[in-house]
């Protein structure tokens, strides 16, 4: 019992006080430093930009005429189809669930069983 008398309360609170209050200080810089990257990045990422304004011309409404795959397109193309392939067979590793653990009885580790 005089243990608990002997404790300096105001200090124990204080402490305390302080650990929460650092806390949310570092949780509020946060949150601030998250926001202005997120405005760093809406006006360099240009999606804050209005949408560019529909002429009256027809030929401003089609969309170019795509070309081909060529270099590196086909690459990526073959790539994605490869993996579509493999996905739609499930061609993957079948493991059998056995866990196989051979024992070596002439290791030096055997003697200190």
């Amino acid at each position: 019992m005089t243990m608990l008398f002997a404790v300096n309360w105001n200090d124990v609170w204080a402490m305390t006080g302080m650990g929460i209050g650092i806390v949310f200080v570092i949780l509020i810089l946060l949150v601030l430093v998250l926001q202005v990257f997120t405005l760093v990045a809406v006006r360099k990422g240009g999606e804050g930009k209005p949408a560019a304004q529909a002429s009256d011309s027809p030929k401003a409404a089609e969309a170019p005429a795509k070309e081909p795959f060529h270099g590196e397109d086909e690459e990526i193309a073959a790539a994605v189809a490869a993996s579509l392939y493999l996905f739609s067979e499930e061609a993957h590793d079948v493991e059998s669930g056995v866990i196989t653990i051979v024992h070596n009885d002439h290791s030096t580790w055997h003697h200190f069983k």
